[in-house]
């Protein structure tokens, strides 16, 4: 029997990130052999970028258990059909044309971690727009930053599914925002693995994630999740970064890192990075001489 599930508008906050959740969750207790199931768009006024991403990522997360997930075209509106058709997400699901140009930054799955392929991703899909108006020097720098994140998602989330992606620039809000989710582990389950931390509760997990020089990474590389650089251009463009993973997340704004918890348990992570669209110029240090400009 087909199970239709709703898909409730979806905004750039917290809350609907909350509302993804407890849509994969009511997917994730539902046993294997009763995995057929139809989300519809009715009712569905709004789909940002973090919509998407993620109804990509539970397409196959489902599909991983052996299920069957549909999505009901004929139910889109007009101009989310136009921006999932843009941005590539229903040409990966096999039912529209080839992606163009325009203010999205395409929907991707990664099942394999390729640095270059990233890297290309974020300078000349994201950050290389013109957007946000940076040097090469700090646009190199934030997407190396960034490739980071995927990084950590590949070897500490050990999703089976890989890694998704879509972005949007808001031109209304001058905004431009990026979303990367993975449906490992989680930050905290995996930290909590780690030997001196088998006794944290997940805030304390995450928090010890953040800290610099901190790494579950078996490599022997200290990755960890530092993201100094990203927090000083925040500082200075009131951009943020929102982390959500198992049932923490964290809010870097303003130059300050704050934490807490949510009722719906996501085994994952889901980060947004949120610039503004402003007038000023932002580079590095080093490529000038006027220290009146916005430099790191």
């Amino acid at each position: 029997m087909t199970i239709e599930l709703k898909i409730p508008k979806i905004y750039v906050t917290s809350d609907c990130c909350h509302a993804l959740f407890k849509l994969w969750q009511s997917i994730r207790q539902l046993p294997d052999h009763n995995l057929d199931i139809t989300l519809s768009f009715q009712g569905c006024t709004f789909l940002s970028h973090i919509g998407v991403a993620f109804l990509g990522g539970l397409a196959h997360h489902v599909d991983n258990r052996g299920g069957k997930l549909t999505f009901d075209w004929d139910s889109l509106r007009p101009e989310i059909h136009m921006n999932l058709a843009q941005n590539g997400f229903l040409y990966h699901f096999g039912s529209g044309q080839v992606p163009w140009e325009g203010n999205s930054i395409p929907y991707r799955r990664d099942d394999l971690q390729d640095r270059d392929v990233l890297m290309d991703y974020l300078l000349n899909k994201w950050l290389g727009q013109g957007w946000v108006n940076v040097s090469t020097g700090l646009r190199d720098k934030i997407s190396g930053t960034v490739s980071e994140l995927y990084a950590n998602a590949f070897e500490h989330g050990q999703s089976s599914i890989g890694v998704f992606s879509c972005g949007q620039h808001y031109p209304k809000q001058k905004e431009l925002h990026l979303t990367i989710i993975d449906f490992g582990k989680g930050i905290p389950t995996n930290v909590r693995s780690f030997n001196q931390n088998l006794t944290s509760d997940s805030g304390a997990a995450l928090q010890w994630a953040f800290q610099s020089g901190n790494s579950t990474a078996q490599s022997g590389v200290s990755r960890g999740l530092g993201l100094n650089l990203l927090q000083r251009f925040m500082t200075k463009n009131r951009g943020s970064v929102k982390i959500f993973s198992n049932d923490e997340y964290v809010k870097i704004k303003d130059n300050k890192i704050g934490y807490g918890t949510r009722a719906v348990d996501f085994g994952g992570t889901l980060i947004n990075i949120a610039f503004k669209c402003d007038e000023s110029y932002y580079c590095l240090a080093s490529e000038v001489e006027d220290t009146h400009k916005q430099c790191f």
